[in-house]
């Protein structure tokens, strides 16, 4: 099947950017084919091989500018993929990873990541996902040491639950993985998430290598406390995590469990975060390092939270209960903020403050969370790691 793209498309599309937008199309459809298409100029000039779906951000993907999207096609994207993390496959310290990026590895709508010998699939819409035979298989053919494999489904369905087995063997729960020699445990088929946040893996062994080293760490958003253990690894001297799930309780002590950690000098606060900062200035705690990665978006009984809006007020409110010459891990993985937008929030929030400050280091994505050139909306994750001083 044919797509046609408007004159303004052509130009962008031409150069590399994968996404597809609604204003892209010549002429609008009612309901997107199942199928693989080409997409074409007004004058059936070839740009390229793709899909399009309904999904959070567009309409579809580009995945070809010069090959059909035959098994073959799938055999090259995954074989590349693999080689590209090499690194990862012969590191012991190491075992959970990203093996396939969406868009950053050629294929928009799908992500893969290894737990040990496993792999978790994310699906983003169901056109990708109508399609996941000849994909499975050619990934199978590639990834041969996978022993295993479970599917999360990130798109609206009716139909499908969105946490299943796939192929292979069961997956102990837990299922114990490494990072940055830190062991976490993790649940596969726990619903959407696993229990760790691959993408924070970099930030994580700022932590792991003494960026917390003897100090007070406040973790908030604290989901599993991932965060919270590896600054108890890099020697922090106590941890307090707070997040308002009340699964967070027994998940963060979990953590701390399968490191041998006792939980003396690491306390776990079920709390919604935004009544912790207030509840911390009454007590006059102070932090000497304060996490802060919250959802894009919160909701709890009295406001709504966005990265957009409200950011800035996680900021002031953690500079209140933050020591002198305090360290600040300001993260989010909003993607419709930029960069530059970020930084500018934050900083914008500590000049309200009258402190005075200096970024340390800002990560963005690590090495196996594959970015497009093209697409720098897929470069999500910003943070930003501050020294402030009162």
């Amino acid at each position: 099947m044919k797509i046609q793209v408007t004159k303004q498309a052509v130009s962008k599309l031409m150069k590399g950017c994968p996404l597809i937008q609604e204003e892209d199309l010549l002429h609008p459809l009612e309901q997107f084919p199942k199928e693989w298409v080409t997409f074409t100029d007004s004058s059936n000039r070839f740009i390229a091989y793709g899909y399009l779906a309904n999904q959070n951000k567009g309409i579809g993907w580009l995945l070809s500018w010069k090959n059909e999207l035959t098994a073959s096609f799938f055999d090259k994207l995954f074989l590349k993929a693999k080689e590209a993390r090499s690194f990862y496959f012969n590191d012991d310290n190491t075992t959970a990873f990203r093996l396939f990026n969406g868009e950053g590895d050629g294929l928009g709508g799908l992500t893969v990541d290894c737990y040990n010998e496993f792999a978790v699939f994310s699906w983003y819409n169901d056109t990708i996902y109508a399609n996941r035979e000849m994909i499975i298989a050619s990934f199978r053919k590639v990834f041969k040491n996978i022993e295993g494999a479970y599917e999360k489904i990130r798109f609206s369905s009716d139909q499908l639950p969105e946490s299943q087995k796939m192929f292979g063997k069961n997956a102990s729960e837990p299922l114990i993985i490494v990072e940055n020699g830190v062991s976490y445990a993790v649940y596969l088929n726990e619903g959407l998430m696993t229990g760790i946040f691959l993408d924070q893996k970099d930030v994580r062994s700022e932590l792991v290598n003494g960026y917390a080293a003897g100090k007070q760490v406040l973790n908030m958003f604290s989901y599993t406390g991932a965060f919270s253990v590896a600054a108890a690894m890099g020697g922090a001297a106590e941890t307090t995590s707070v997040d308002l799930a009340k699964r967070s309780s027994p998940k963060t002590a979990e953590q701390f469990a399968v490191n041998q950690f006792p939980l003396d000098h690491q306390k776990i606060v079920v709390m919604d975060v935004f009544e912790y900062f207030n509840y911390a200035k009454r007590k006059a705690f102070t932090f000497d390092c304060i996490i802060l990665d919250p959802p894009s978006f919160a909701r709890n009984k009295k406001k709504v939270f966005t990265v957009a809006k409200n950011y800035g007020d996680l900021v002031k409110q953690s500079v209140d209960i933050l020591s002198n010459k305090g360290s600040l891990i300001a993260s989010t993985n909003a993607a419709n903020i930029s960069l530059k937008r970020f930084k500018k929030m934050v900083e914008e929030a500590l000049c309200d403050k009258n402190v005075h400050y200096k970024i340390e280091e800002i990560y963005q994505l690590p090495a196996d969370f594959k970015v497009n050139p093209d697409f720098s909306e897929g470069n999500y994750l910003k943070v930003l790691l501050l020294r402030i001083e009162k």
